[in-house]
């Protein structure tokens, strides 16, 4: 075994330890800085002098740049399983994460197009990765994709993770099938909450990782602040000594450009190429073992049906083997392997055999289930299952019982209704779904409003409709005490605002944490621990006290103490008392009572939240009164004067709506109604 330590100067040398009596006591720190001392290398401070201070007390070296990145598995302790591992060297497995809008999928595309996978003259959208349409609708990554390039004769499989927290769950999936992350922090803004998630999965599996200082060409960008605020979080998050050492690549993901430093960017991401195969580590794996494979994420096509997709840890499997799809060892069942595929570039490619540590998607195994492993039909046994974080957040979901049922949907019934949620848990493991009080009612659970709203819009575009109810935090109980989720929340606003936003999230029971200043573009960063029941509503209270400035991003902490009361709306609705087709008379009368929802020629029935009332209380009134025709000779006509009617989307709806109220959801309109079940609080 050879470990190569090199150091990053003008001759470039290096010192070859092939001692075994050396790697198996262990890859040391002393030993290291006892190399440097007799090859007189001067190691010369980059950083600031809080964090080599920090580094001295952690035997680290205190020169970022000038380390490359030597793998070793002298690290690890010598076992009689590990003595059976090898490590593979054509193949590199990681997975991109990030804080929501750091430019990961940015960075996925000038991977893709520098490795040549799309032709010269072939014209490739932007964000490759985000295939879905409610992706690109909404400009975040919602569902983890699978790709790979070829550099240097090693083949990297790259998987592209969300940003947002809510779909954290699809994040920890993925982890299980890599050695190693790329992790990238925005040049100004630095680590955020999904930072800490996410590298705190990664440290948790003991992963290698790769820090990417991305968008370092902004006007603002403070690189040095930012790898010291991340080297602070990975001592946080109690790292060990070799993580700590990370390696750092400074990018311009949407410009194609990376370097070792800031100042001197390459003319392509060669070095952030240079890096993955340098510190990322080729996959453990038990290449004469019985086959092993954890799913850990599912496909469906029209042709092929269910597909598998996760990495091979023990064996080889071809087409048309014959194998075993364990969930424990007690439960098994039996399938054959129609198809095998691997990803190269952006595509499926169907292959005969895969060896241990590629990744692979399998074809004819059925109902097979993530989490489960596909193992030797003789001698297989599972591997471990996939842990999820609990979900934090509730909503009802019923049929629906408007007027207009059966309207603009597809699937109405009960039936219909369960089958669709209970096909999502197939998928989407950070979610759960229980039965409601009544056969028509299912009580779905998940990270966050975001993270069930995806699944409200996907079902609205099927062909689905039904309602739901608002959302409710799931409490825990400890000692007979109440214990609610509490979650950190980070909100960018320009410093004229701040007093608006700090008051604001004061009344939902926030306490400040931080506060800091935002580089040279006037703006700053407040943090707060606040209670989940007091973000319900949040963001847009939060964007029209700030003139629609502010950015909120949150993530859970933990859970804490009851914190009271919340009252996270201040206004009552204004609610239709009969139903027909509004008039532009009865609008106009009806729009000094608050702002609507609803414009002239708009069909509304008996119960629909019509507007915003100015006032606590709910009101009723008439949106569908007609002018009276007698001795219409004698009126002069009178133009009537409509402000402009509140477009409030899906998630505005469910942010909106309270404990009496629900929304009413079809594929060609989202509505709010009364609760006809609850008497709602009248004027």
């Amino acid at each position: 075994m050879e470990i190569a330590i090199g150091f990053q100067t003008s001759l470039k040398p290096s010192i070859s330890l092939r001692n075994p009596n050396f790697i198996k006591s262990s890859y040391t720190n002393s030993s290291i800085l006892l190399a440097n001392q007799i090859l007189g290398l001067g190691l010369s401070s980059s950083v600031n002098t809080s964090r080599n201070l920090k580094l001295n007390n952690r035997s680290r070296f205190s020169n970022r740049s000038s380390i490359n990145c030597a793998v070793s598995a002298a690290t690890e302790p010598a076992t009689v399983e590990t003595t059976q591992l090898v490590r593979r060297g054509d193949v590199r497995n990681i997975a991109i994460v990030a804080h929501v809008d750091h430019g990961k999928t940015t960075l996925v595309d000038g991977m893709l197009r520098q490795s040549k996978v799309f032709r010269d003259n072939q014209t490739v959208q932007e964000r490759i990765m985000d295939s879905n349409d409610l992706e690109r609708e909404r400009g975040i990554t919602i569902l983890s994709k699978n790709t790979s390039i070829f550099f240097k004769d090693t083949k990297i499989n790259i998987i592209d993770t969300p940003g947002h927290s809510d779909f954290g769950g699809e994040v920890e999936r993925v982890l299980n099938m890599v050695e190693g992350v790329l992790l990238v922090v925005d040049s100004v803004e630095g680590p955020m909450p999904q930072t800490r998630f996410v590298l705190k999965k990664a440290l948790e599996f003991g992963l290698s990782v790769v820090v990417v200082v991305n968008k370092i060409d902004r006007s603002s960008a403070r690189p040095e602040f930012v790898v010291n605020s991340t080297f602070e979080l990975f001592i946080e998050l109690n790292a060990n000594d070799e993580q700590c050492d990370f390696q750092t690549i400074y990018a311009s993901g949407i410009n194609g450009k990376a370097g070792l430093s800031p100042e001197n960017l390459a003319d392509n991401l060669g070095p952030l190429f240079e890096a993955i195969i340098r510190c990322i580590p080729g996959p453990r794996i038990n290449k004469d073992g019985a086959l092993q494979m954890l799913v850990t994420n599912i496909e469906y096509d029209e042709h092929k049906g269910r597909i598998g997709i996760g990495r091979l840890h023990a064996g080889k499997l071809q087409r048309g083997m014959d194998v075993k799809i364990c969930t424990s060892e007690a439960e098994c069942k039996f399938a054959r392997v129609s198809e095998l595929f691997v990803y190269e570039n952006f595509s499926r490619v169907p292959v005969e055999t895969v060896e241990a540590g590629d990744i692979c998607a399998v074809c004819g195994v059925g109902d097979v289930q993530i989490g489960e492993t596909i193992a030797d039909k003789a001698v297989g046994k599972p591997l471990p299952a996939i842990k999820m974080e609990e979900p934090t957040v509730k909503m009802a979901f019923s049929i629906n019982i408007s007027p207009f049922v059966g309207r603009e949907g597809k699937y109405v019934t009960s039936r219909n209704l369960r089958d669709r949620l209970y096909r999502e848990l197939e998928r989407n493991l950070a979610m759960k779904v229980e039965d409601g009080e009544t056969a028509d009612t299912f009580i779905v659970s998940g990270r966050g409003t975001l993270h069930i709203t995806i699944l409200i819009e996907n079902m609205r575009r099927e062909g689905y409709e039904f309602m739901v109810g608002p959302p409710k935090v799931i409490n825990k109980r400890v000692d007979d005490k109440v214990y609610e989720p509490y979650e950190i929340a980070t909100v960018e606003v320009p410093e004229e605002y701040m007093g608006s936003v700090v008051e604001l999230l004061g009344k939902r029971r926030g306490q400040m944490i931080d506060m800091q200043g935002l580089g040279s573009e006037g703006t700053s960063i407040v943090k707060y621990k606040i209670p989940t029941r007091g973000l319900l509503g949040l963001r847009n209270a939060m964007l029209t006290a700030s003139r629609g400035t502010a950015i909120l991003n949150t993530i859970f902490d933990s859970y804490g103490p009851w914190a009271g009361e919340i009252n996270t709306r201040e206004h009552g609705s204004l609610v239709a008392f009969e139903g027909g087709t509004t008039t532009s008379y009865a609008l106009c009368s009806s729009q000094e009572r608050g702002q609507l929802f609803v414009r002239p020629g708009m069909e509304v029935y008996k119960g629909q939240i019509v507007g915003i009332y100015q006032r606590p209380s709910d009101l009723s009134l008439n949106v569908c009164k007609r002018k009276a025709a007698t001795n219409v000779r004698s009126n002069k006509e009178v133009s009537v004067v409509l402000d402009t009617a509140l477009d409030y989307s899906l998630d505005d709806c469910i942010e909106y709506i309270q404990e009496d109220e629900l929304v009413e959801v079809t594929p060609s309109s989202v509505r709010m109604c009364k609760n006809p079940k609850i008497a709602f609080k009248k004027k």
